[in-house]
């Protein structure tokens, strides 16, 4: 009887599979783009596969339906939203370090996944209503993470005015997609980024 071998969960992808990714990753970045240019109604499953460089069919290879694009792209900025801010509190040294790296991590986000942010904001309502509840789930728990920290550094507030004080911090921040076309972190106005990281650190901190 021949042994069965259990696959190595450290090995490293195969070419095949390390291509399926890629090209998975390319349709999500594709869709940011056009949804964010053209609204979803707007953009058809041809276009996507276009823009990431396949035919329209071949798109079904990895997404069943435009819907489950759009679930994909906004479920999966949820994940890594609170992934990464939890990998930056986990890593700070105090509270004071935590907020200055939640800050500077948020400000990363909106400056290079711009039409992300403006995708969420016109088409969240176009997701099936479970894969909704779970982005505003994640959201949920990506502002209480911040309220913890916020928590320790201002002890004196109120539950109510530390969700009140992220929520007006992300609102800060996320304006920016709308305000000012920006692009990857390298090639954004070298002015944006501390404009932003001061005025969420005051809005967060004044007294």
């Amino acid at each position: 009887m021949t042994e069965i071998v259990p696959a190595d969960p450290l090995a490293r992808p195969t070419q095949r599979s390390q291509a399926k990714a890629d090209r998975r990753a390319a349709l999500l970045e594709a869709a940011a783009g056009k949804f964010a240019e053209r609204g979803f109604n707007g953009v058809s499953i041809e276009d996507l596969g276009a823009a990431a460089g396949v035919s329209g069919p071949a798109v079904y290879r990895h997404f069943a339906s435009k819907q489950a694009v759009l679930a994909a792209l906004l479920v999966g900025v949820s994940e890594n939203l609170l992934d990464g801010g939890a990998a930056v509190v986990r890593e700070a040294a105090d509270p004071a370090g935590a907020l200055h790296g939640l800050i500077a991590f948020h400000v990363d986000f909106a400056l290079t996944e711009a039409d992300t942010i403006r995708v969420q904001d016109r088409d969240l309502d176009a997701l099936a209503p479970e894969d909704r509840r779970a982005v505003r789930t994640l959201q949920r728990r990506y502002v209480d993470l911040w309220m913890s920290v916020l928590g320790e550094l201002q002890p004196s507030l109120a539950a109510d005015e530390l969700r009140v004080r992220v929520q007006a911090t992300f609102g800060l921040i996320n304006s920016t997609p709308h305000s000012a076309r920006v692009g990857a972190a390298h090639t954004a106005d070298a002015s944006v980024r501390p404009v932003l990281e001061g005025m969420a650190w005051a809005a967060l901190t004044s007294r």
